[in-house]
């Protein structure tokens, strides 16, 4: 009788979990899943538990233009539709069907769904509300004023009529769709206050890849169908580029990846938690040994494939062979920006200046005077993820690099910070703040620049080894969203059931001419 095959996964992350149940699903191949945290799996999809106050890290609004993807998640966790709908959801203003395909909740799923959950995202700017993404309505052109609103005009005519040739920086991607003035409106403090970088220095890459399909000409489309019905799920007439749909877990992205690890275990699968990999090597040109390390005690891995989610730039570095001097410097100054979460907890949620409740999910801060970026309401992405829905539990994200001024900040000053930029902002409104905690994400977003210029030399050379698998967003230092990580997963391990070693399918995942919205 053979011996059973192995596959090592690094990271317990989406791209981790689905490859560990896809290779359980559809062949013989014993996964082991090795993750760092101790405690949680969905890696930047974890959802962290503050006493009862869910954070989703990021924000992971379920929905895919992949079928395979969207009838995957109801899987794990079906759909539960509100009585007398249609099966149709919105999203980025086009309608999408749940198909037969994907599976519906009954009674006896409990708190164990996808909910469908509206949609409604802005963006401040100079203590204005605007619409995301944005679009040229009348209301947006009058807060504009009249002034901008004529150069936004001209320089987009400009762009269109004399085009940048050939598109090397993503100041370029931005500009050639949107025209200087409304690029540096909208787009440019924002992009560089994420990255820390000029979007001079930026790749067009990270455009393509992220807001592929956003222009000026959608936005004006958009406009000119400002009101329409958007499917019986709301039952009224609304904008549609303010509120939409998606589907989401009763308690955050990490609600489903936690069922992933619950099915994975229970088929069979190794999941080793609070478990660093230490050195990854090839004695074979078909086997992989791996070294790991829980605490002191460290203990080696011998299996037949490695599937990495880790960083690029960690994997190259505790590799035990040979590699170019030129592919390990790429790797080595391969950039990152990392990413913390200033949680909140509000006496009652925030109000509009009439009274209403804002009902935003998130919002984009383009204000100079604070160093947020971004604003979650958490409590409005699902009411289970506050302890009391009486109260408001806010999320600000500050974009930073490991160890600058801002990652060192003690953890109460980082919270006076929040309540202090919440208050600037005019979403505090002097609401009392009961509590607060910090959330730190390392590597959260691979950067396009700097060495990435070299990128396709490290891809290259990972390509050479057959047994080697990268998938993730660490993994191939690709802004990809949750599902492209999932469909890399898949890819994956359509090729370990087929015996392929071409692996260049993997890196045209998320490559396709469609709109992103930004995570």
């Amino acid at each position: 009788m053979s011996k059973k095959k192995r596959a090592i996964i690094i990271g317990a992350g989406p791209a981790g979990l689905t490859a560990a149940y896809e290779l359980l699903k559809r062949t013989d191949v014993h996964p082991i899943v090795i993750e760092r945290d101790p405690e949680y799996v969905g890696g930047i999809s974890r959802t962290v538990n503050y006493k009862g106050n869910r954070i989703d890290i990021g924000g992971h609004r379920f929905f895919s233009k992949s079928d395979r993807v969207m009838h995957w998640w109801s899987e794990i966790l079906p759909v539960h539709l509100p009585e007398a709908s249609s099966n149709q959801i919105t999203y980025q203003n086009s309608v999408r069907a749940l198909t037969e395909g994907m599976r519906q909740a009954t009674a006896t799923d409990g708190d164990d769904v996808m909910t469908v959950r509206p949609r409604k995202t802005r963006i401040i700017y100079k203590k204005k509300f605007f619409p995301y993404p944005i679009e040229l309505s009348l209301d947006v052109l009058l807060k504009l004023g009249p002034i901008k609103t004529i150069k936004i005009g001209l320089t987009y005519i400009q762009a269109s009529l004399f085009p940048i040739q050939k598109e090397k920086t993503l100041e370029d991607f931005f500009i050639n769709r949107f025209g200087k003035e409304l690029y540096e409106t909208f787009f440019k403090s924002y992009t560089e206050k994420v990255w820390g970088t000029s979007c001079r220095e930026m790749s067009a890459e990270w455009g393509a890849q992220r807001i592929k399909g956003l222009s000026v000409v959608k936005a004006i489309t958009h406009a000119v169908k400002k009101l329409t019905r958007i499917g019986p799920l709301s039952g009224k007439t609304v904008e549609t580029s303010l509120i939409e749909q998606f589907l989401y877990p009763t308690f955050g992205p990490g609600h489903l990846w936690e069922k992933v690890a619950e099915k994975v275990k229970g088929a069979g699968g190794e999941i080793l938690m609070g478990t660093e990999v230490i050195n990854v090597n090839f004695p074979t040109k078909h086997t992989v040994s791996v070294k790991v390390k829980n605490g002191t005690k460290e203990k080696e891995i011998i299996g037949d494939y490695i599937l990495s989610s880790t960083d690029v730039q960690m994997l190259v570095n505790i590799m035990g062979i040979e590699i170019p001097q030129s592919v390990k410097k790429t790797a080595e100054n391969l950039e990152y920006r990392d990413f913390l979460t200033v949680g909140i907890l509000l006496e009652k949620p925030p109000t509009e200046k009439n009274g209403k409740l804002m009902s935003d999910t998130w919002m984009y801060v383009h204000e100079e005077d604070v160093r947020v970026g971004r604003i979650q309401f958490f409590h409005n992405w699902h009411p289970k993820l506050v302890a009391s829905q009486n109260h408001g539990w806010i999320g600000l994200e500050y974009f930073c690099n490991e160890n600058d001024s801002l990652w060192s900040m003690e953890d109460s000053a980082l919270i006076e910070l929040g309540k202090k930029e919440l208050e600037l902002i005019g979403l505090r409104n002097n609401i009392k703040v009961l509590d607060g905690t910090v959330i730190r994400q390392k590597k959260a977003y691979p950067g396009y620049f700097g060495a990435y210029k070299n990128f396709s030399e490290v891809r290259d050379f990972l390509n050479t080894i057959p047994n080697l698998f990268p998938i993730g967003r660490n993994g191939m230092h690709r802004y990809n969203n949750q599902d492209h990580s999932m469909l890399a997963a898949m890819k994956a391990v359509d090729l370990i059931a087929t015996n392929q070693t071409d692996k260049m399918s993997l890196w045209e995942i998320n490559t396709e001419e469609e709109y992103h919205e930004e995570k």
